[in-house]
């Protein structure tokens, strides 16, 4: 088996959200991942967006609130086919700004051992990069202590607004140290995303065209480096991402942002034996 994960913006209730519900079950369904990260995610007396666009089907749900909106809850959800065992709330570094974020980091009890899942949302304005910057090395640190020891990698999803090159990014992916310390995750796209931009943001979609920004790359699948050891190694390899939730339906997208689909090995891989100099 692999372990199927999805994240997807959900853009709150804006835009015909009644249309664009359907069009985010219908994803979900054919998808059918095992982990979903969901950012924009809103709750509170008589609605439950979650709950509401996976009734029926076999998740179990949490949320993390990083701020009230339109008198909600608004922030980060996860949806797991299996039970959730742990769950933490980390409000991140604001930097000043004037935006209000968290990470919501739990841990699933998979079929094949215990998996340390994290979804975020970063700060959003082009300009707050600074807080960005901060914002990742928090959320390397949760996901990092939720791995289990000796299990699966950490996986962590979000729209993290920013784009590959940015030094945020960057230090997610070992390419830049912040504020003199260092991590690595694997960027799912950069390992299997098979060459094309991978666009999230993309203006070909008209819920994102009225933003007047330009295409580009900020929504992700990190996963911690592969289980190299004994009997399990290989695990936790990224073996497929694609953008997903990028289609147009009598005018309708899902959402004004696309979603990132990856899969990763459950099961080891033979171990290569090196010929003898």
């Amino acid at each position: 088996m692999t372990l199927r994960v999805l994240t997807l913006n959900l853009w709150n209730r804006s835009g015909p959200y009644e249309k664009r519900k359907p069009r985010i079950r219908d994803w979900v369904e054919r998808l059918d991942p095992d982990v979903i990260g969901f950012q924009e995610a809103m709750r509170g007396e008589g609605f439950d967006q979650v709950a509401e666009l996976l009734d029926g089907l076999p998740y179990e749900t949490e949320l993390g609130v990083a701020s009230q909106w339109d008198e909600l809850d608004f922030g980060n959800a996860i949806a797991s086919r299996w039970p959730i065992s742990d769950r933490e709330v980390v409000e991140l570094p604001t930097a000043d700004t004037d935006e209000t974020r968290c990470a919501l980091s739990v841990t699933i009890d998979a079929p094949f051992g215990a998996l340390g899942f994290t979804c975020t949302h970063l700060n959003w304005k082009f300009h707050h990069g600074m807080a960005r910057e901060k914002q990742v090395v928090a959320v390397a640190d949760v996901a990092l202590r939720r791995r289990p020891r000796g299990e699966f990698p950490p996986v962590i999803v979000g729209d993290f607004n920013a784009d590959p090159e940015s030094s945020e990014i960057r230090f997610m992916t070992g390419l830049q140290s912040l504020e003199g310390r260092s991590t690595y995750f694997y960027d799912a796209w950069t390992i299997a995303g098979a060459g094309s931009s991978g666009f999230t943001w993309n203006n070909r979609n008209h819920f994102a065209g009225i933003a007047l920004e330009p295409d580009r790359r900020i929504d992700y699948v990190f996963a911690g480096y592969p289980i190299r050891l004994g009997e399990s190694f290989g695990i936790g390899r990224i073996e497929k991402c694609r953008v997903v939730c990028d289609d147009e339906v009598d005018g309708v997208w899902p959402s004004d942002h696309f979603g990132v689909y990856a899969e990763l090995r459950t099961e080891p891989l033979a171990r290569p034996e090196w010929p003898m100099s």
